[in-house]
């Protein structure tokens, strides 16, 4: 994975030399990678996550609305549908993405 790939997903600016000698990434307002990077791109995933439920949840409410005849609006129903395919697509492929890196770095010869 290229540097500015990475800088582009998570704000992450320069690579630089730890004093164990690994390899940290400081970020634009110069906090290292000591957790708090980690902790803030993990909370955007959960937060990613706990969105696209609550789509999921608002599409299914929506069909037993319209399954019961609680309400005419088909419109309603296609908007809560739609939202919730797109966010689980999405989700899904943030999903694919970061499996994808992780076999990427268990595949790295240390």
């Amino acid at each position: 994975m290229n540097a500015s790939l990475v800088h582009e997903l998570t704000g992450a600016g320069n690579l630089y030399k730890t004093t164990s000698g690994g390899l940290g990434i400081q970020s634009l307002q110069g906090e290292t990678s000591d957790g708090t990077l980690f902790s803030s791109v993990f909370n955007s995933v959960v937060d990613g996550v706990r969105t696209t439920n609550a789509y999921l949840s608002d599409a299914e409410n929506q069909e037993i609305l319209f399954a019961l005849g609680q309400t005419d609006s088909t419109h309603d129903l296609t908007v809560a549908l739609s939202k919730a395919q797109t966010a689980l697509q999405y989700t899904v492929a943030v999903r694919d993405k970061l499996l994808e890196a992780y076999k990427e770095l268990m595949q790295m010869q240390v």
